[in-house]
């Protein structure tokens, strides 16, 4: 189990030297809850992993409703597994031992695949429109730029905007793990995204789902 915890930290710092932002998980059911949020651009997921392999979290990311693109990682290099994988819902398949080059080459394919589906990177819901990479904020012909944290906290809301999201979950992923912010932080941030809702005139609302967190309504 070291070697595996060894080999994915290496993985991790090779893919950050090339310019990719990375979460790194270690069991099966810590890998579905970070692909649940829905706000990854592509997951590398080891089949063998312990308290839920990798082909159980493929199958329930794909059964609800979670199109992040998916390689999958695995010493059975048989045509049978990888058959049975890219069945499962995987986009792409690689056998260990491999060549970290070979790797960037697979990401760079499905990331210019997520670039086509996505066009121009915009997220939209109702008559809202984020521009993740810039921070900007459009409802019609008005725009605000928003702060990092607020631009960060509404993309993760509109990435899930058909599921309810967790404080815990807006904490995690748009302060981190190791963070003192708290759930006032987080109720504070929504209030300040509900203000701008409704000074830009969008019938959008950020709707809070008492004792679960919040949904991204039209």
């Amino acid at each position: 189990m070291e070697d595996e915890v060894f080999i994915a930290e290496a993985i991790a710092q090779v893919l950050k030297k090339s310019g990719y932002t990375v979460d790194l998980a270690f069991d099966g059911e810590e890998g579905l809850h970070h692909g649940l949020s829905g706000i990854y651009d592509i997951i590398v997921l080891d089949i063998m992993l312990p308290k839920m392999d990798g082909l159980a979290v493929l199958q329930e990311l794909r059964d609800n409703d979670i199109m992040t693109p998916i390689i999958l990682l695995t010493a059975r290099g048989g045509t049978e597994d990888k058959i049975h994988g890219l069945d499962c819902g995987a986009d792409d398949y690689l056998a260990k031992p491999f060549q970290t080059d070979e790797l960037l080459a697979r990401l760079r394919a499905l990331g210019r695949r997520g670039t086509i589906l996505h066009l121009d990177g915009l997220l939209t819901c109702g008559d809202l429109q984020l521009d993740p990479l810039a921070h900007i904020l459009r409802c019609g012909a008005d725009e605000v730029q928003l702060p990092p944290k607020e631009s960060q906290m509404l993309e993760l809301l509109m990435r899930r905007k058909n599921f309810v999201t967790s404080k815990e979950m807006l904490i995690e992923k748009v302060w981190g793990y190791e963070t003192d912010a708290d759930e006032n932080r987080v109720e504070m941030y929504i209030s300040l995204l509900r203000k701008k809702f409704g000074m830009m005139g969008s019938t959008v609302i950020i709707q809070t789902i008492r004792g679960a967190g919040y949904i991204l309504k039209p």
